[in-house]
C-alpha cells in the first residue's frame, strides 16, 4: 500500500512538471517563402508566453549566411517573430510587462544578444532601427546535432526559464524569470 501512494505521488509530480515545462506548437500558415509559420505556447511558473515564427530550413546554406554575425537577425523567415506574454518577464536584465514584442537576435561567434523590439506587426526586414525595448545577452554552444530548420523553444527550469534558438549547430539561450 505504502508503495503504490509512493508510486502515485511521484507519477502526479511527473505529469505536474511535465504539463509546466509542455509546449503546444500549430501551424498558423505554409509560408509563401515555403518556410512553415508556427505558434509555440508555453506556460512556465503561472505565465502564458507565445512565440510565433517561420521556421526556414539550412538546405544546405552556411549558418553565417543565414544568421550574419554582427547584425540585427529577425529570428525566423517572412514575418517578424513574435513574443507574447500576460505576466512580465525577466529576461536577463530586461523587464519586460506583459504584451507583444516582436524578437531579434544578433548573432556573434562567441556570444548573442536578444533584442526586444517595441515596434510589431511588420515584415522581418528590415529591421526597426531606433525601437528596440532594450537588449540582454544571450549564452552560446553547439547543439548535440545540427538542427536542420530553425527552432524557438522554452525549457522550464527550476528559477523560471531559458529561451533557446537552435539552427544547424548553434543554440543560443537567455535564461528568464517570470513576475
Amino acid at each position: 500500500m505504502r508503495r503504490s501512494v509512493g508510486m502515485t505521488a511521484m507519477a502526479m509530480v511527473i505529469a505536474a512538471g511535465i504539463g509546466l515545462a509542455a509546449q503546444k506548437t500549430t501551424q498558423v500558415h505554409p509560408g509563401k517563402g515555403g518556410s512553415p509559420h508556427v505558434r509555440s505556447e508555453w506556460t512556465v511558473d503561472g505565465g502564458k508566453i507565445t512565440i510565433e515564427y517561420g521556421r526556414p530550413s539550412l538546405k544546405g546554406r552556411s549558418e553565417a549566411e543565414l544568421m550574419p554575425p554582427g547584425k540585427e537577425w529577425r529570428t525566423g523567415a517572412d514575418e517578424a517573430t513574435t513574443l507574447t506574454t500576460d505576466k512580465t518577464l525577466m529576461i536577463g536584465s530586461l523587464m519586460i510587462p506583459a504584451g507583444t514584442y516582436t524578437l531579434y537576435t544578433v548573432p556573434g561567434d562567441k556570444a548573442w544578444q536578444l533584442v526586444v523590439s517595441k515596434k510589431t506587426g511588420q515584415w522581418g526586414i528590415p529591421y526597426p532601427a531606433g525601437e528596440d525595448f532594450g537588449r540582454t545577452p544571450m549564452t552560446l554552444s553547439k547543439n548535440a546535432k545540427p538542427v536542420e530548420q530553425l527552432t524557438i523553444s522554452i525549457e522550464d527550469t527550476p528559477g523560471g526559464g531559458n529561451l533557446i534558438v537552435s539552427w544547424g549547430t548553434t543554440k543560443a539561450t537567455a535564461a528568464f524569470m517570470v513576475h
